[in-house]
Formats: structure tokens, sequence, C-alpha cells
């Protein structure tokens, strides 16, 4: 008879002694920052990560998506962010030489909005005032002085070419453009064209070379003329720039002058030096002189021309704000959750003008990179790797240290005219959240992965359950209530949710650490207790939040009870069978895991076959299941193959089983059915048994046996608790333990037993009620045993196979 024994109720589960929490309620947990954390080791990765001002230590935090990633690395980066210099605003600006390329310049967080808005104001007044100044008496009487010099040199140099022409037999004509023609005079008379080709052709030969003669000695007063006229317009610039000058002086100056001082940048003098000429070269632009009369007839090319829409000549002198820190407390944390290439790597936007799509420095787009750089820029892997070029364009940028901006529209094969803005250089850290898996195919895929993310924080699914362990978790409680704005919770709300930790990571010496349920949880309970006009939450609400949260979701178990009631799932509760045990089995349905009893069933017989994995063969039966199966062959060799050959054939299944089936947590049931059928002896259904078997026979933990136990537990109820029921489990699950209440309770009543076990032997031994029995020196096995009475039936199916075929003589 088998000498283990059932565990007490006291093992079933562990409960927090509200008493163990000294304040009354969540008021009473103090908030001040601890340096204690329930991710030190991803933290310490955060903390090297700050520390270090090489490129190439960027972070990859992974851990589960029910971890608070989020939450835990912005609860760590604020306070650190916030001790860091502000970054510097960012601007574009006209680049006056090559416009192509605009130039980035840096200036004190803040400045940039400043500069933009009063830059703008005073480049309106100034197009504004300019006009005015341009018409006033003072301004109109030195035009007038210059216009009058230059009017009156002009005629007498045509007055001196006339005369020259006449003394030559010559009449000169000058037309609107300043083109001169020369026509000869005969007794007095200007001939015309026609009259010119009557004459002798002596004559006329004559009068050209006369006439070309007379062209020379005109060039040099038409030389004059030129000089003239350039005298003219260098005045009229001097005059108009001098005036300029003194509206930019009043103006723009004080402006230019005020930034100069506080931002101290060679880029941004040199930028407005460069906007000061620029605005002295292109005053006809500001100022709208009148055409001449005789320009421009109605339906010209001249007409047309200036009917369209001109250029406003300000937007050359705008201010580009890429980067603005103007609300920005110390360095910037930038979390991208829609890293497309424009969002992370900025762009270039186009705009339509008359059919054609234009751009210019004014349309330079900063990306996320921008916008962090200086602090923390925070993405999903998942995100990142979804879209198209994101990935690359990051590597590049990170790799390089400089962030360039490229035209979307431009690729490879087809180039268009755009603008190439001057790069930014990087100084900013990377951190990437993500899954374990996507962090160990980048390592393996991209060379530059493990170059440029040198560090791994990794976050943990649990911390112990300790003394410091429910300090630390108490204070992230309060900051889940203070967060959500929760009701208070009192002292023994407190120690529910506690318990509650240890069940979802089934572990009574763990705290689960995935504090999106946690808080989820808790938001729950305060609903119920606001609902129950109650002003805390206590532990009976919290149960309430639960048993509701259990019926929202266990629909499909509880058609599956159904099943199990009307008997159309065929699992025995009680009496005993040959070659068939009650295994057990978890199934999940979304996010709701619960456990399920299944009859496991064996047929031996003679023949070669071996053991035959019906669920193998029907192609349901993952890899680590069928190794399962290979380590049972290997338990009967070792056992009962030292002295003769193992002949047999029989195969194993799990019944009305119809889909896929993975794991080894079923083996040692599959391997108490097997020896059930090979001795004849019939195994418990009162019982049900989970656990992995190892080639000697040690029982070995498996995963969910608090989700299974339950399950078999709730079959059971249903029929009605005989007293004799219970479940086998690894003696090395008994601390993964976290069962309700309800099984709690049974258990102490003595309707349900939980035994711990350690060997298949010892299952057997509590599945048949008989002495599984020992190997003798002679290679045999006490006689009556178990084992006994497998090898001889071992040795009876070996003598059956050789003696199947021979002829009879």
């Amino acid at each position: 008879m088998s000498k283990v024994r059932p565990l007490p109720a006291i093992k079933l589960r562990t409960l927090l002694d509200p008493a163990r929490i000294s304040c009354d309620d969540s008021h009473g947990i103090p908030r001040k920052p601890t340096k204690r954390s329930p991710q030190p080791r991803a933290l310490e990765a955060l903390e090297l990560a700050l520390s270090i001002h090489n490129n190439g230590y960027n972070v990859y935090l992974a851990g589960g998506p029910s971890l608070g990633r989020n939450y835990m690395l912005q609860e760590f980066l604020r306070p650190r962010a916030e001790k860091r210099p502000t970054p510097p605003d960012l601007i574009y600006v006209n680049n006056f030489e090559d416009q192509d390329s605009p130039t980035l310049i840096e200036l004190p967080a803040g400045q940039g909005r400043k500069l933009k808005n009063e830059l703008a104001q005073a480049i309106s007044k100034l197009r504004k005032e300019l006009p005015a100044r341009f018409e006033n008496d003072a301004y109109i009487k030195k035009r007038n002085i210059i216009m009058d010099r230059f009017q009156d040199e002009r005629d007498k140099l045509f007055q001196e070419m006339d005369q020259v022409a006449v003394s030559e037999g010559f009449n000169m004509d000058l037309d609107e453009t300043g083109s001169m023609t020369l026509y000869p005079l005969i007794e007095g008379k200007r001939l015309s064209e026609e009259e010119f080709e009557r004459l002798d052709t002596d004559l006329r030969q004559t009068l050209k070379v006369k006439g070309d003669k007379l062209l020379q000695v005109m060039s040099a007063l038409m030389r004059k003329m030129s000089t003239a006229e350039q005298a003219l317009r260098t005045d009229e610039r001097s005059l108009d720039q001098d005036l300029a000058r003194e509206a930019l002086q009043e103006m723009l100056i004080p402006v230019t002058d005020k930034f100069l001082k506080a931002c101290e940048s060679e880029d941004l003098a040199a930028f407005f030096t460069a906007m000061q000429n620029d605005i002295l070269e292109s005053l006809d632009q500001f100022v709208q002189r009148e055409s001449s009369p005789s320009g421009g007839a109605p339906g010209s090319a001249e007409s047309f021309l200036s009917a369209l829409p001109q250029e406003d000549i300000t937007a050359r002198y705008e201010i580009n704000l890429f980067v603005d820190h103007s609300e920005t407390k110390g360095a910037p944390i930038v979390v991208d959750d829609h890293p497309t290439v424009a969002n992370l790597l900025g762009c270039i936007e186009r705009v339509s003008e008359m059919g054609a799509l234009v751009t210019d420095y004014t349309l330079i787009k900063s990306g996320s990179i921008h916008q962090a750089n200086g602090g923390f820029l925070v993405m999903h892997i998942e995100d990142l790797l979804s879209q198209t070029g994101a990935w690359e364009g990051l590597m590049r940028a990170l790799r390089s240290g400089i962030a360039r901006i490229e035209d979307a529209g431009d690729s490879e094969t087809t180039k268009t005219k755009g603008i190439e803005p001057e790069p930014m250089m990087l100084d900013l850290r990377v951190i990437l959240i993500g899954p374990e898996d996507i962090y160990e195919h980048l390592l393996q895929s991209d060379d530059r992965f493990p170059k440029l993310f040198k560090l791994k924080a990794h976050m943990s699914e649990s911390m112990p359950r300790n003394a410091d362990g429910i300090r630390i978790y108490l204070q992230r409680l309060a900051g889940i209530i203070d967060d959500c704005d929760l009701l208070p919770f009192s002292r023994d709300g407190l120690a529910s949710i506690i318990d509650y930790s240890s069940r979802i990571i089934e572990d009574q010496k763990k705290l689960s650490l995935r504090f999106p349920h946690i808080r989820e949880l808790m938001v729950e309970s305060d609903a119920y207790a606001r609902m129950k006009k109650r002003t805390v939450v206590d532990a009976e609400t919290v149960h309430d939040a639960l048993v509701a949260r259990y019926y929202r979701n266990n629909l499909y178990e509880e058609m599956f009870m159904e099943d199990y009631d009307r008997e159309l799932i065929k699992v025995q509760t009680s009496g005993t069978a040959v070659g068939r045990v009650n295994g057990l089995a978890v199934s999940f349905y979304g996010d709701f895991e619960f456990g399920l009893p299944h009859q496991i069933s064996c047929t031996v017989g003679v023949g070669h076959g071996g053991i035959i994995d019906l669920e193998r063969e029907a192609e349901l039966g993952g890899p680590i299941h069928t190794k399962a199966m290979m380590i049972l062959k290997s338990y009967l060799l070792g056992m009962f193959a030292q002295n003769k050959p193992i002949v047999m054939t029989g195969s194993l299944y799990f019944e009305q089983s119809y889909a896929g089936i993975e794991g080894d947590s079923a083996s040692g049931a599959e391997l108490a059915a097997l020896l059930s059928a090979l001795s004849g002896l019939p195994l418990s259904q009162s019982l049900a048994f989970t656990g992995a078997v190892s080639q000697t026979g040690q029982i070995m933990a498996v995963g969910g046996v608090t989700r299974k136990i339950e399950g078999f537990f709730d079959v059971c109820q249903r029929r009605g608790l005989t007293g004799e029921q219970g479940v086998l489990l690894p003696y090395d699950n008994v601390d993964q333990l976290m069962l309700k209440k309800e099984v709690v309770a049974a258990v102490e009543e003595g309707k349900f037993a939980i035994y711990p076990i350690r060997h298949i032997t010892e299952a057997m031994e509590l599945l048949t009620g008989q002495t599984a029995g020992n190997r003798r020196k002679d290679g045999t096995f006490t006689k009556g045993s178990i084992f006994d009475k497998v090898d001889r039936r071992l040795t009876e199916l070996g003598k059956l196979a050789e003696r199947a075929y021979k002829s009879k003589r």
C-alpha cells in the first residue's frame, strides 16, 4: 500500500495575514520613492545606458506585454529626464547662396518660437512701411535730382550725336528701346528706305561706307550714354538702399540684435546678415513701381505675365520652427506609437502650384528622432517593424550618428528636383520595447542590431514574496490607486490583491509583476464598491469582482461541464478500470484559462509493433508529446528488458480528443495506463493524475497544476464528492498551488485529497491499492506485486509472439 499522504489544507494556498500590513488602508502606504524596484535587472541596464555617452548603447526592453513596460519605463525616465538640460530648439532658414540646401540652426530652448513670431512681425511691418517711405517728399526730391541730372546729360549727348550726324549728311533717329538708326540726307531731305534703294549703286555704296564710319564715331558717344545709364541705376539703387537701411535700422535690426545677444550663434548671425543683404537687393519686390506707359498692351505676353500671382517676398525670410522645446522641461521623452518613415525620420512635404508639386525649406517636417534628440525615443518594436523602411532608416541614422531628411517622392530610378536640408547630429538614447523572441531574431538576422543596441533590459515575470517584496508591492498598489483615482483599499482588501498576484503567477513564494492585470482587478473592485455605496474596497468586494470576472469569461468552461454532466464526454470519477486513467489538461479560450479532465486509455496485445502513439499517427500530437512517448518506451526497456526483449503491441490515446495535443504533462498518466493494461490491475477512477515522467520513473514538475486540480474538482463536485476523489501531482509542484477556497474547504472536510508524488511507483500504489514491488537479485520482482505482474505479462507476450506462426509438426 502507498505511504504517500495527502497534503494538508494549509499547503494548498498561501494567504497574507492582513495584520502583517502596518496601515489600516491604502492611505497609510508611504508614497515616497524607494530605491528598491520590482524590476532591478531592467532598471540597472537603464541606469547604465544613461551613464554611458558613447554611441551604440541604446536599449532593448525585453518583456511580455502584460508587465507594464511603458509605465515602468516612464516612471524611471521622467525624474531623470527632468534633471537633464533641455536640448536646443532647431530651426531651418533659407540659404540665400544655395536655396536647395536649407541651413539648420540651433537656438536655446524657447528662443525658436520667439524668433519666428518676432521676425515675422518685423518683416510684415517692413513690408508695409517701405512703400510709404518711397513715396515721401524727401525721397522723391532726391530721386528727381538724380533723374534730372541724368536727363541733362542724356540730352547733351543726344544733341552732340545729332550734330555729328547732320555734319556728315545723316539724320539720327532713336526708338523707344534706345536703338539708333541713321538716314542719309540728300539736298536736306531724309531718304526713306525705298528712296535709298532707287539711288545709283555707286552713290549707295558711298553713303553706306560713310554711314559705317559715322557709326564708329557714334559708338563712343553711345558708350557714354550707357555709362550714364549705369550711373543712374547705381545712384537710384544707392538712394533706395540708404532709405531701406534706415527702415531696417528701425524695424529689423533691434530684433536681430536682441536674438544675437540671447543666442550667441554664428550661424544665426550669418543668416541675419544674408537676410538684410537680400532685402536690400530685392527692394523692387517690396516696392511695386509703376510700369512704363508703353509696356504690356492688353493680350500681350507682358500683360499675361504681369497678371500671374507674384511670389510673396517675405516667405524667403520665414523661420521654419523644426523642433520646438519651449514647453519642454529637461530632456524630452518621445513615445512614437506610429513610427512610419515620415513620422520617425521626418519628411519634405510638397504643395501643388499651377499643376506642379513644389517644395521649399518651410515644408520640412521633423520626425520623432529629431524631437527626441538630446533625450529619449521610445518605440514598440512591433510597430517599428510593421512600417516599411522605418527600421532601415533608424539603423542608418544610428550607425552614422546623423539624421538626414530625404524626399519621400524620390526613388533610386527617378529623381525629382527638390531640396537637401542640412542633416542633424544625433545625441539620444533609443529604447525599443518588445518581446524576447523578436530580440533573439534581430540578433541573428541583423548584424547592426547588437552593435547599436548593446544593452538589454530584461523584465521579470515575478518577484519574491517576502517582507521586502510585499512592501515594494504595496507601494506599487498605492501608485495604481492614485493614478486611477480609486477608493482606498482596506487592509484585508490589499492582502487579497497580493494573494491574487501569487495565484496568477501560480507560485506561493512569488508575486506576479503583471501589473496591468492587477490594475484591471483593482478598477473592477472599485466599481463594485461604488455600486454598493461603500467607502473602501475590502476583501469581500475583491472576491465579488473575481467571481463576476470568472462568470463573464467561463462560458466555454460551463459548456464543457454540461457535457460532463450529461456524460457526452466520458470521464469516470468513481469505480475502477483496467488500462484507463484520468489525465488533466489546460485549455485556453482567449485570455481565459481552465483545466479539464480527459480519459487516457491503453490496450496491449501480441505483436512487434511496440507502443503506438495514436495522437502522433493521426498528426494531432506535437513534438514534445512524441518525445514523452519515447521516454515511456525507454522506461519499459530500463525496467523490464534486462533479461529479455520486449515484444508487444500497445496503443495509447486521449479519448474524445479532437484537437492537437502538446506537452509531456500527461506522460505519467499514460505510463500508469500502460502498466495497468500490462498487469491487468484496475486503476481508481476517483483519482486524476498529472505529471511528466523521466526514463527512471521520476515524476517531474509540470505547468498549470492549479487550474488542472480545480477542473477535476469541479467535475467531481457537480457529481457529488465522495471523499475518495483527488488528484496526484508532482511533489515539486506543491509550491505552485494557489487553489480556490472551495477546493481548500473540501480538503479540510476530508471530501477531496491532493497527493504529492515523487515516483511512478507511488502513483501506481495509490491508483491500484497494491505494492509496486522491487527488483530481486535474479532479475524478477516481488511476487504478486504490480511490476511482477507486468514482467510476467511481457514474458508471456514474447512467448506468444514467438509461437504464433510456427508450423505444427
